[in-house]
């Protein structure tokens, strides 16, 4: 993918996703994590 019009390079954009990224499947597994205690 080449850079685009705004000119964001592929390291910023991908800093960025992982910045969003991480701590969002922190909490899915921390929400599963839970979940599935309430059924043991």
């Amino acid at each position: 993918m080449a850079n685009n019009a705004s000119g964001t390079s592929n390291a910023k954009l991908y800093l960025a996703w992982a910045f969003v990224g991480i701590p969002l499947a922190w909490g899915i597994v921390m929400t599963l994590i839970n979940a599935l205690a309430l059924f043991q």
